[in-house]
C-alpha cells in the first residue's frame, strides 16, 4: 500500500508545519513508513508552497509524491497549480471561502480560516484543516496527530493548536459530507486502505 498526500497553500500558512505534524503522526505514532518533502514558490511568503507526504506500510523506495491521492488546498493559487498533478479521482480538501474548485472534483470543504478566526488566531488555519483531514481520511488516528502536535509546536501554543485541531475534526462530524469518503476513493483506486494501529 502507498498513499500520496500533498498539502498546498501560500507561504506563511504553515504548510510545512502541517506536513511535519502529519508525518510524525504517521511515522512515530502510527506505525507506518512516511517521507515528507517540501516545495516553495519564488517568494518566501505569498508564493505557492507544498508539503508532500508518502505513507506506506512497507519500505518506501521512491520518496517523492507523483500523483497525490489527497490534495489539501489552502489557497486558490495552490489549487490551480497542484490540481493537475493529482489523480483525476483524488480527494480534494479545500478552504471553502478561499478556493473555487472544478465542479467535477471530489471535494470536501470546510471554512477553516473562519473557524481559526473564531479561535482568535487565523494562524492556526492549517491545524484546523489538519483536524478536518484526519476526520475524513481514515489514514491516521486522532490520538496520533494530537501527540504529534504536542511534540512539534511550541509548548505555550499547544492548547490553541489542539483546540484548532478539534475544531476541524468536529466540523466533519457535525457536517458530514454527502460525497464519497476518502476511504471509499482509496479503495476504488486500488491504493488500499490504511488502518491506524495506535488508538
Amino acid at each position: 500500500m502507498r498513499v500520496e498526500i500533498r498539502i498546498a497553500g501560500f507561504g506563511g500558512q504553515g504548510v510545512a508545519l502541517t506536513g511535519i505534524i502529519l508525518g510524525k503522526a504517521l511515522a512515530l505514532y502510527g506505525g507506518f513508513e512516511a517521507v515528507m518533502t517540501q516545495a516553495y514558490g519564488p517568494e518566501a511568503r505569498g508564493g505557492a508552497s507544498s508539503a508532500n507526504i508518502v505513507v506506506s506500510d512497507q519500505d518506501i523506495a521512491y520518496p517523492f509524491v507523483q500523483q497525490p491521492d489527497f490534495l489539501v488546498a489552502l489557497s486558490q493559487e495552490a489549487y490551480t497549480k497542484f490540481r493537475p498533478t493529482a489523480k483525476a479521482e483524488a480527494v480534494i480538501l479545500i478552504d471553502e471561502e478561499l478556493v473555487d474548485p472544478h465542479p467535477s472534483d471530489i471535494v470536501l470543504s470546510i471554512p477553516s480560516t473562519r473557524l481559526a478566526e473564531g479561535l482568535g488566531r487565523r494562524i492556526v488555519t492549517n491545524v484546523v484543516m489538519l483536524g478536518f483531514f484526519t476526520a475524513v481520511s481514515d489514514i491516521v488516528s486522532r490520538p496520533a496527530v494530537e501527540e504529534a502536535i504536542r511534540e512539534t509546536v511550541k509548548p505555550k501554543t499547544v492548547p490553541l493548536n489542539l483546540e484548532a485541531f478539534d475544531a476541524g475534526y468536529q466540523y466533519h462530524i457535525d457536517h458530514p459530507h454527502p460525497l464519497p469518503t476518502a476511504q471509499n476513493v482509496v479503495e476504488t483506486t486500488t491504493v488500499g486502505v490504511i488502518k491506524e494501529p495506535v488508538k
